[in-house]
């Protein structure tokens, strides 16, 4: 059918890119699944001594003697409640598996359109943190990403920037299309609040200021039945342009089409990256412990949304990525350590870089066995520490993280929680120590110096303002600076093309807001008028500077 398309339409004039189905999900378990599931794993492990191997089968008898044993993991067999499991080797690998299988389907599609139309960019719209597919792969046989972005009222401004520059960083920095945004209000929330006026264009240019060359809505017209008659459009029910969000949506395509395209193509630059893996948010999800409390994306979060705030422009990154660039590398929760990315965290301190991780670092490799000879495994020597024990706090218990002296604008005590790693210096220069309990005295931050750069290791989940002040420590030692001396609420980015830089300042407060900008900023694009040091920002306005 894909095919069929394609012939039809290759020629036509208004085709500019093919749109393959709509946003992949689900896991299937059904008898071919299961058929498909098997031949996957011959193709991995190719015999089943190698399996039994990866999988750790000797544990509660469950070693394979024939391919046709082995069933997809679900409630008739290892799991139940969702991501609990009793045999995480199998599960782990059925997500690989579902998302491998998912992605053959698009690439068939993906390779009928080719034929026809070879010059033709082909994508599909992703889903942002979406759990079930590991989007970096799939961003290989993606020609451009897409992605729908729908917020609730309450999701922080940060998480929303965090996800387009995930987006952004499935193909190394290449700007991305909004798919899919509602004009004003969703449907399928618990609270389907209105966009307040203002706020679908100042998201809509959001997704612009972190990558996106396309801005496009979900849906033109509301429908008159089914399940997304409440979601919103462009055309509401009434039928007729005199509405608040249609005004507003017009007013947004006069602005972009008054910008042309100047800013298509133009790249975000950072000097801070933070390292996040879909296969590590499954197996951490899977684990039987320790802690039910952990929360991968929202520490990864956490880290994120203090750079955020300080305006200090970052990217999203897999394991795959080139280091190089980067002075500052952040991985939080690294629990898996895939074949050679150690290595490579290695080369990138030694030749002068910053890497930071966190508790629950190191202890399994790809297969999600764990690396014998002390956690954080691998890690280890860059680290130079190890962890004995890691206890698991209950909901309403805390530690302190106290600091040995003074660090810049680290000082005095900070609380943790969640998990602790009880750690041994073996190189590392303790920074702080745990406050409470048995392990009180023990550390609870190190810094191993490994050839020209630095390694930090934070034993247990810190509160915010620990993470800002480490990190603005960090930036200031690198030299790394705040795009622009901004108020809270203000979000700045800076993408540039052939020379010229383009700053975006995006007022996410209900209230006015002035920032101070550099002089090589010297007219807004959206106003054509000159600037000078000081933008005054009304209320969810937005601002684009250019040099």
């Amino acid at each position: 059918m894909a095919g069929v398309l394609a012939e039809r339409y290759k020629d036509h004039p208004a085709l500019l890119i093919w749109h393959v189905s709509n946003e992949y999900s689900g896991y299937c378990y059904c008898e071919r699944c299961a058929a498909g599931f098997r031949e996957w794993l011959k193709a991995r492990y190719s015999t089943l001594d190698h399996l039994n191997q990866a999988w750790n089968t000797r544990f509660w008898g469950h070693t394979f003697y024939d391919w046709d044993e082995i069933v997809p993991p679900n409630e008739l067999s290892e799991e139940w409640g969702g991501n609990r499991t009793n045999f995480q080797g199998i599960s782990l690998d059925y997500r690989r598996f579902m998302s491998d299988s998912l992605l053959d389907c698009y690439k068939l599609e993906y390779r009928a359109i080719k034929e026809k139309t070879p010059n033709i960019p082909v994508t599909t719209n992703l889903m942002g943190f979406y759990p079930e597919l590991n989007y970096f792969e799939w961003a290989k046989s993606m020609d451009v990403v897409s992605w729908d972005n729908y917020p609730a009222i309450d999701t922080p401004v940060s998480f929303t920037a965090m996800t387009h520059d995930l987006m952004r960083g499935l193909k190394g920095g290449q700007p991305f299309m909004l798919m899919e945004q509602t004009p004003s209000q969703q449907n399928w929330q618990p609270y389907n609040s209105l966009k307040r006026p203002g706020v679908m264009r100042l998201w809509s240019y959001q997704a612009v200021a972190r990558g996106a060359d396309t801005v496009m809505f979900f849906q033109l017209r509301r429908s008159i039945g089914a399940c997304e008659k409440f979601h919103g459009a462009v055309i509401e029910h009434v039928g007729h342009e005199h509405t608040r969000v249609f005004r507003e949506t017009a007013e947004l395509g006069r602005e972009l089409q008054q910008l042309g395209d100047k800013l298509l193509d133009s790249r975000l630059d950072a000097r801070v990256a933070i390292v996040y893996d879909w296969e590590n948010r499954w197996a951490i999800e899977l684990s039987s412990g320790p802690s039910i409390a952990l929360n991968y994306v929202n520490e990864i979060h956490k880290y994120y949304d203090s750079l955020f705030r300080m305006n200090i422009q970052t990217d999203m990154i897999g394991v795959e990525e080139n280091l190089d660039q980067y002075d500052i590398v952040i991985a939080p929760v690294l629990y898996m350590v895939k074949p050679g990315f150690a290595q490579k965290l290695e080369r990138f301190v030694a030749a002068g870089g910053t890497f930071v991780t966190t508790f629950f670092s190191g202890i399994v490799n790809e297969k999600d066995l764990v690396t014998i000879g002390g956690y954080p495994g691998e890690l280890r020597p860059l680290l130079g520490i190890w962890a004995e024990e890691i206890d698991a706090l209950l909901p309403d218990q805390t530690n302190r993280i106290v600091m040995k002296q003074e660090i810049g604008a680290l000082k005095g005590s900070y609380s943790c929680g969640i998990l602790c790693d009880l750690i041994h210096a073996e190189g590392a220069e303790v920074l702080a120590e745990y406050g409470a309990d048995f392990y009180k005295g023990m550390p609870a931050l190190t810094r191993n110096r490994f050839g020209k750069g630095q390694a930090y290791y934070i034993a247990s989940s810190p509160e915010s303002a620990f993470v800002d002040a480490l990190l603005a420590n960090l930036c200031e030692e690198k030299g790394v600076t705040p795009l622009a001396d901004a108020p809270a609420g203000v979000e700045v980015t800076r993408r540039s093309k052939d020379g010229s830089s383009f700053l975006f300042l995006l007022n996410h407060n209900a209230e006015e807001a002035t920032v101070k900008v550099g002089p090589e900023y010297t007219q807004d694009l959206l106003t054509g008028q000159a600037v000078s040091g000081v933008i005054t920002l009304a209320g969810r306005g937005v601002s684009i500077l250019s040099n």
